[in-house]
């Protein structure tokens, strides 16, 4: 080891292909990150003429359908890992942008007990009914905090806390995405059927639906005094991707701190406890909720976030193993049922006992 240390000549030739090797790596990011942008820019072209499917869901069935053609070589994937990754996060820090603190207050305290009663039920009802399925936790993390709190965004945020594999976030958005469809379809006829107001089919509307593009569309079809309600209602539900993303990263870091520790118990600090990414979504919600960020500019940067979310999800059904999924089997689709009849009766129940059916 010493004559290592003693020769001087290799210190040079290392160094070098050390600072080469780094113009490489971006480079090698390209390829993969073209067509993953591709796969994206189409998803939100047929997202934009379908809007009841939307660009994200259309982006991951358009990477798993190219993957079961051709998988991605080794050329491909450095750009799709980034973009699974990296780009994911910063669509999760741009989701904040649309998001306000005060929006609570402007949905009225009325609707808090059913917004957070119905996450609540939802939250525990996937804990205990995907257990009962021998369902995976973080399946059953993903399944119920896209069910309960906003579908795809949701899974987006959650996603990276838990270090979910691509293959549990295919599957989790494709059946959230599968009962979105059921609720546009259903749940005007259930409104009309129960002789729900406006104001209530809203409040129905923000908390049962999943995605906000599902929520505008079942919402619409009703009238635009619901869809407006339930628009604001759904945002405010949004913010709960907060609390529990900070106490999944809580669970996370305390799991591994328990497989990991011997003899010596390192301490917890809050610091490493939250992940950069959600400190980022904090800091632009609170931006935005202080008025720093133009009305004008909501539009384009929510269409960003969405656009960055289509591109993330678009790399992970690229890399979506299917023969993992298939090995799933149908548990998750039952998970995801259970869930989506929890929710709504739940929130039907809540309304009523709150008055405001």
């Amino acid at each position: 080891m010493s004559e290592d240390l003693d020769c001087p000549v290799p210190a040079r030739p290392e160094a070098e292909p050390a600072r080469a090797s780094s113009r490489p790596a971006v480079a090698s990011l390209v390829p993969g990150l073209a067509l993953v942008l591709a796969l994206a820019v189409a998803g939100t072209a047929v997202g934009k003429a379908f809007p009841l499917v939307g660009g994200p869901v259309t982006g991951i069935v358009l990477g798993v359908l190219l993957a079961v053609l051709k998988r991605p070589g080794a050329r491909l994937r450095p750009g799709i890992g980034f973009a699974s990754k990296r780009i994911l996060q910063a669509s999760v820090v741009l989701l904040g942008s649309q998001l306000s603190l005060t929006q609570i207050v402007h949905v009225g305290a009325g609707s808090l007990p059913v917004m957070i009663g119905s996450l609540a039920v939802c939250l525990t009802a996937a804990y205990g009914i995907g257990r009962l399925l021998g369902i995976v936790g973080d399946l059953r993390t993903l399944i119920g905090v896209g069910t309960g709190v906003c579908g795809a965004s949701a899974i987006a945020a959650t996603a990276p806390v838990i270090g979910a594999a691509g293959v549990e976030v295919a599957y989790a958005v494709s059946t959230i995405f599968l009962f979105n469809v059921a609720a546009v379809l259903t749940f005007p006829l259930l409104g009309h059927l129960l002789g729900m107001s406006q104001h209530s089919f809203g409040l129905f509307a923000g908390t049962a639906v999943n995605d906000t593009s599902s929520v505008v569309a079942a919402a619409t079809s009703y009238g635009r005094t619901a869809a407006d309600y339930a628009v604001v209602v759904k945002l405010t539900r949004s913010l709960m991707i907060i609390p529990i993303c900070l106490g999944l990263a809580w669970l996370v870091r305390r799991r591994d701190r328990a497989e990991a520790e011997t003899t010596a118990r390192p301490r917890l600090r809050v610091v490493k406890l939250v992940p950069v990414f959600l400190i980022g979504f904090l800091l632009m919600t609170t931006v935005n909720s202080l008025g720093f960020i133009p009305a004008a500019a909501h539009h384009g940067l929510g269409e960003l976030s969405v656009f960055l979310i289509t591109v993330a999800l678009s790399a992970t059904g690229l890399s979506t193993d299917l023969a993992a999924l298939r090995r799933t089997g149908p548990r998750p689709l039952i998970l995801g049922a259970c869930l989506w009849v929890v929710v709504s009766a739940t929130s039907l129940l809540l309304q009523f006992l709150t008055g405001s059916l």
